[in-house]
């Protein structure tokens, strides 16, 4: 198989390989590991391998139907649960009666389900049928952070794939790659910062709002309010309304558990929190009790309004005045 696009992994790489030369890619795969790890990657790559109608190794990348599951847009390939919303009883009684439609132009039909985590007992109970004996041309790749959250029948229906951390060197080189035009240093530190999950350091790159953006300006965020200088707090806050409002929301979250990670410190607790968060944390528990309360109400707040389409210059406002007022 061709999946240089997926760094790292090898083992995982030559398994998939075997399976493909020999018995044929199994119907169902549970692909778990960290965000960043790269689990959308290595799903698309099979999801284009199960249609790819090129020859040779697949996915070919070349052919009509790898060229529309690369770009998103191939009929026969549908994603659950990219929304950011848990997975309901409904969504998987859908998945099951469409997967008896045949394929609209592949030979296969493929179900990319995100997130398979937030599917509760009932969720997954309804795909195990489904999972178990389905329509042959059916394929299912489930995506998850944690496959222990998932039912014992369900993990057991499908073919595990864990992927690992990417060692550090070869993290590098493929951000060479990757980013030709960045600056070697910026490349170092990305690779050396991002524990091995790329798609943490390809966020850092690219300056996307992702959860790892989200995180790194939450902490910049706590930092300044715990150095109480309210102009420097009030102009980071202005800078932040470029952000749409999910980004601010998520940046909203981790500020909200940096607090509370805070007052852990202050009650002896700072060993339980985080090596990322612990100096940030650890600054913030320089605070009084009522100050980060205080804080952290107004950043709950907002979080709260965020789901309320309030725009993102709105938020950053109230942020800066709310936090303003908290710190003094």
């Amino acid at each position: 198989m061709r999946l240089d696009a997926l760094a790292g992994n090898e083992a995982l790489k030559r398994q998939l390989s075997a399976q493909e030369a020999g018995r044929g890619l199994s119907h169902a795969y549970l692909i778990s590991g960290s965000a960043g790890s790269g689990k959308r990657t290595l799903a698309r790559l099979l999801a284009a391998a199960f249609v790819c109608s090129g020859s040779g190794a697949v996915p070919c990348g070349a052919c009509p139907g790898c060229r529309k599951v690369l770009g998103g847009i191939h009929p026969d390939v549908i994603t659950i649960g990219d929304d950011g919303k848990g997975i309901t009883v409904a969504q998987s009684r859908q998945i099951r009666a469409d997967a008896y439609v045949r394929p609209n132009e592949a030979p296969r039909k493929v179900y990319i389900i995100q997130n398979a985590q937030t599917m509760n007992a009932s969720a997954q109970n309804a795909l195990l049928k489904l999972l178990e004996e389905g329509p042959a041309y059916a394929a299912f790749l489930l995506l998850t952070d944690n496959p222990a959250a998932l039912l014992p029948t369900v993990r057991s229906r499908c073919e595990g794939l864990a992927l690992s951390p990417v060692p550090r060197a070869e993290a590098e080189a493929w951000l060479i790659r990757r980013f030709p035009g960045k600056e070697p240093e910026e490349i170092r530190n990305a690779a050396a910062g991002c524990g091995g999950l790329l798609g943490r350091a390809v966020e850092r790159l690219e300056g996307a709002q992702g959860d790892g953006a989200a995180a790194e300006a939450a902490r910049i965020l706590v930092a300044l309010l715990a150095k109480g200088d309210e102009l420097a707090l009030a102009a980071y806050c202005v800078s932040l309304e470029k952000w749409d409002r999910e980004a601010l929301a998520a940046l909203l979250d981790h500020s909200v558990a940096l607090l509370r990670d805070a007052l852990a410190f202050q009650a002896g607790a700072g060993q339980n929190v985080g090596p990322e968060e612990r100096e940030t944390a650890r600054q913030a528990a320089e605070l009084s009790r009522k100050t980060l309360l205080e804080s952290a109400g107004v950043l709950e707040a907002l979080r709260d309004a965020a789901e309320f389409h309030v725009g993102a210059g709105h938020l950053c406002g109230a942020l800066s005045a709310g936090l303003g007022q908290a710190g003094g």
